[in-house]
């Protein structure tokens, strides 16, 4: 992501298949193997590490890296050389990420970045903010979102729009008068 002042951004995301979720994300303008190392420790839970680890052949998984996985248990497996097919859902994100949020801001440095992604995951996952939950639908999901949804019944009052991520999307809810 190049910023206002055409400095490049990298982003760092770290994605659970089972519902579409981010797990872990992070940005920074230096990408280095001790820092993709900080960034899987972040990431996750002692009790929580996956079995598999789906990656790239980005030369920052280096041998450290590499070995902190294998550390963990987790079993690292290295998608051939430009194939994005062999990863789609991890795909499907940096282009919804890309196409739906980033493409109509402008990025001023790196803590911005983190703030539009922040607020761009909570939409993502419909977690619940003091105005809004339970957005975004996948199809994927037989049209239920990563968290759970609530139906809103009619009776709940009329329908009102409450933007998201800055005004670049709406939720749709009930609100009583």
């Amino acid at each position: 992501m190049s910023t206002a002042t055409f400095r490049l951004l990298y982003c760092f995301v770290v994605f659970s298949h089972d519902r579409r979720h981010v797990v872990h994300f992070n940005v920074t303008a230096n990408p280095s193997a001790q820092w993709t190392v900080q960034q899987i420790i972040e990431a996750l839970p002692f009790d929580q590490t996956p079995r598999y680890m789906i990656r790239d052949r980005d030369s920052i998984y280096g041998d450290r890296f590499r070995q902190r996985i294998k550390s963990l248990g987790i079993e690292d497996v290295v998608t051939a050389a430009r194939l994005p097919w062999q990863y789609p859902y991890v795909e499907r994100l940096i282009g919804s990420i890309r196409r739906e949020c980033l493409d109509h801001v402008i990025v001023l440095g790196e803590a911005h970045l983190k703030r539009i992604l922040a607020a761009n995951f909570l939409y993502y996952h419909d977690l619940r903010c003091h105005l809004y939950h339970d957005s975004r639908c996948h199809l994927a999901l037989d049209r239920n979102s990563p968290e759970s949804r609530l139906v809103e019944l009619p009776d709940r009052g009329a329908v009102i729009s409450v933007p998201l991520v800055g005004g670049l999307h709406h939720r749709y809810t009930r609100r009583a008068a």
